[in-house]
């Protein structure tokens, strides 16, 4: 039974903390300013402004602030800083033993899809959104963070795709950036797709790289048993010289052609600039129709 942390209210304290590429106090001020007008307590970490080469401190230091994220006895929420690359590096360094007896809300995407499938190994939802760094850039996106801190209802009506497939679920949502979910297989955070909503982005990544990966997915029998797939922006993919002779979402599609569960197709979430906020670990109903397509909690 996956824990949900309870809702935020004014007054309550959010943590910052960075995992993974180093971002400077101005690039962050903006996200300050937003929390704090929100109502919220905004504390940073102490090492969230470190510098060690491209990371936010060494692999010693952003773990110790993660521990003390994860340990936190009176903070709701924590708010990763930015993505790029280094969770995974930390990820094993941290006794997440505590997180149960301390729920609290985790955000971000892109390489935080590592944190959020610890979390779930662990039974706990987090939330799949904008980061730090970023706060300033899509006002929507962001708002759409806050509607999911504080428990609002949430309805996104998405505009349809030639290659969705039609039909309904309801099931728990879980997954992020599909190069991390790939690096994550036969790890100790793989995930249980099983009977799931599965939610997958990417970024710069080449064509066949896509296929590689959605084909390691579907041998492993990830993609079999879903009840349904949600597919985000597959932004600045690359190809070859000879070209690949498909999009990502057509390589997506021929992945899972053989199922019935329902397909949808350019989500508002990932690495694009309306990057919509999703629950991880609560259960969401996704109707596919072929002019109409709801996604709501």
């Amino acid at each position: 039974m996956t824990v949900v942390p309870p809702s935020l209210k004014k007054g309550d304290t959010i943590l910052i903390i960075g995992t993974a590429r180093a971002r400077n106090a101005e690039a962050i001020q903006p996200a300050i300013d937003m929390l704090m007008a929100w109502g919220l307590k905004p504390v940073c970490g102490k090492n969230v402004f470190k510098l060690h080469h491209q990371f936010a401190g060494t692999d010693k230091e952003r773990a110790h602030d993660l521990q003390w994220a994860v340990n936190h006895k009176t903070a709701k929420a924590v708010l990763i800083a930015g993505g790029g690359y280094g969770t995974l590096r930390i990820i094993d360094a941290v006794d997440f033993s505590a997180i149960k007896k301390y729920p609290k809300w985790f955000i971000g995407y892109s390489d935080t899809t590592v944190l959020q499938a610890r979390l779930s190994q662990m039974g706990m939802a987090s939330i799949h959104g904008t980061m730090a760094f970023q706060f300033h850039k899509h006002l929507a996106a962001t708002e759409s963070i806050k509607h999911l801190l504080f428990g609002d209802k949430i309805n996104y009506a998405i505009p349809p795709h030639p290659l969705n497939r039609k039909g309904t679920a309801k099931a728990e949502v879980l997954g992020g950036n599909l190069s991390l979910i790939y690096a994550l297989s036969g790890s100790v955070d793989d995930l249980n797709t099983k009977n799931k909503i599965l939610f997958i982005e990417d970024l710069d990544e080449q064509l066949y790289h896509i296929d590689r990966m959605m084909l390691q997915l579907k041998r492993s029998g990830k993609l079999k048993h879903l009840k349904g797939l949600v597919v985000g922006g597959m932004s600045d993919m690359k190809d070859n010289a000879v070209p690949y002779g498909k999009t990502a979402e057509e390589i997506i599609f021929d992945a899972v052609k053989e199922y019935k569960y329902p397909v949808c197709f350019n989500f508002p979430a990932g690495h694009i600039e309306c990057n919509m906020a999703l629950y991880l670990g609560k259960k969401a109903t996704l109707s596919v129709e072929k002019n109409k397509i709801h996604f709501n909690y």
